[in-house]
């Protein structure tokens, strides 16, 4: 049978396609850019006959249909993988929660340990004429995913890039179960943020001058990484390479200022490398049908193991705050989720691994809160309930605009001197008592 056969054999409905769904089933969303719209619409236009239906996805760029329906606690929990701000709001009512996984283990969890998965759903780009549709910029575990749902249904969007790769990057049409043609909506987007700020440009200076000719770049998501990249781009260094979890805007101006060529990495040399990527239009037309740019699963992406045999790797990423202890907390405020885990500590620990590679985990001194108060994002001890997402023991460099330490290998003294050094003068002297009293000051310091 031809491939066109086939699909119009498969292609259905997204009414009918969401038929399959029962109540007490797992459904996956899919990731990012990825997440669905038609067949999403057409679930929650279902709402009423179904109760308990789990959803996993997660890093969303519009807000679901499902999450705007009545009682939805009582016909859908979303399960996230790794929380936005929309995801924060669904926390807030009730039928939202986290599951706290190493990015970088999605795969293997969903291969190894998910014994329910009914149906999969999600966005991909239209077939080719071997037969496969892309997953677009969300390799990541999707692979993973389809191997283990019973039923997959996808949703093609003609807007959806067309992303490269090595492995995993698409499905066979033979393996899919349901076709449905969405409305082809633009692809969801995520912006930079606000204007820099001049705390991220000196943090961002602090960082780049560390970066060597031929060095690798792994950037996280938020404004500094964002800034970094753009200084990047305004520098002088050049045959850079990209090994990333997230491939964000700020790579697409770097590469364009000609700064990124890949000839110098190791391995997948000329190749931009990434797990999945969520920016604006600007990115997406540049990752669609690039070959310099290689979409792969996050398992791969995000090792330990792969980060290592990349010389000079530079890993570079943001925290909400951290104690003198030097531990890190890039994902909740208290017990509030911010975000997740993510591939942070995977980063930090492969970069340490690499020839030459170093890992900065940076922060603005302080933050100002909805009351107006200024507070130190540099602390004693991490705020009761706060996740540890990078342990001390990993902990590198740690950047903010008064400046950078390296806590590898220093004594806990060592480190609340390194650290005070760095935090806000206004908070130098409170820090201080604070390390008295836990016994991690020196009168020497002084």
């Amino acid at each position: 049978m031809s491939f066109i056969k086939e699909y119009a054999q498969k292609l259905v409905t997204a009414e009918e396609a969401v038929k399959v769904v029962k109540s007490h089933d797992w459904v996956d969303y899919g990731w990012t850019t990825g997440t669905p719209v038609a067949l999403d619409a057409a679930l929650a236009a279902r709402a009423d006959e179904l109760e308990d239906v789990k959803v996993r996805g997660g890093i969303l760029l519009r807000e679901p249909e499902i999450f705007k329906v009545d009682n939805v606690a009582e016909h859908f929990t979303w399960n996230s993988w790794h929380m936005g701000g929309l995801e924060r709001k669904a926390i807030s009512k009730g039928f939202a929660f986290y599951s706290p996984l190493k990015y970088s283990e999605l795969p293997r969890y969903y291969r190894e340990n998910i014994k329910h998965l009914n149906v999969a759903m999600f966005q991909v780009a239209p077939m080719d004429k071997h037969g496969f549709f892309n997953f677009g910029p969300n390799a990541s575990h999707m692979m993973a995913v389809c191997e283990t749902a019973d039923v997959i249904i996808v949703e093609v969007n003609e807007n959806m890039p067309r992303c490269l790769g090595g492995f995993e990057e698409g499905i066979h049409i033979s393996r899919v179960d349901y076709i449905v043609e969405g409305q082809n909506p633009a692809i969801g987007e995520l912006g930079a943020g606000a204007p820099p700020t001049e705390v991220d440009r000196a943090v961002a200076q602090l960082i780049v001058e560390e970066i060597p000719n031929g060095a690798c770049l792994q950037l996280g998501i938020g404004g500094m990484p964002n800034t970094v990249g753009s200084m990047i781009a305004e520098s002088d260094l050049k045959d850079l390479g990209v090994h990333t979890e997230m491939y964000v805007d700020a790579f697409v101006d770097i590469a364009k200022a000609g700064k990124i060529n890949g000839l110098k990495k190791n391995i997948d040399k000329g190749r931009q490398v990434y797990a999945f990527g969520a920016g604006t239009k600007k990115m997406y037309d540049y990752l669609d049908d690039n070959p310099e740019c290689m979409s792969a699963p996050v398992d791969y992406t995000n090792s330990a193991k792969t980060i290592a045999q990349i010389d000079n790797f530079i890993s570079i990423n943001n925290a909400v705050d951290i104690d003198l202890y030097g531990q890190v907390n890039a994902e909740s405020a208290g017990v509030k989720q911010i975000s997740g885990a993510g591939g942070q500590l995977d980063f930090v620990q492969g970069a340490y691994l690499s020839k030459g590679g170093k890992s900065f985990i940076c922060c603005s001194s302080t933050f100002t809160s909805r009351d107006g108060v200024k507070h130190t994002r540099i602390r004693p001890t991490l705020a009761e309930g706060s996740t540890v997402t990078d342990t001390r023991p990993n902990t590198h460099y740690v950047v903010t605009e008064f400046g950078k330490v390296c806590l590898k290998g220093m004594s806990t003294w060592q480190r609340a001197e390194a650290l005070i050094s760095i935090a806000h003068p206004d908070f130098r002297d409170e820090l201080i008592k604070e390390a008295e009293k836990m016994q991690i000051w020196r009168r020497s310091n002084k």
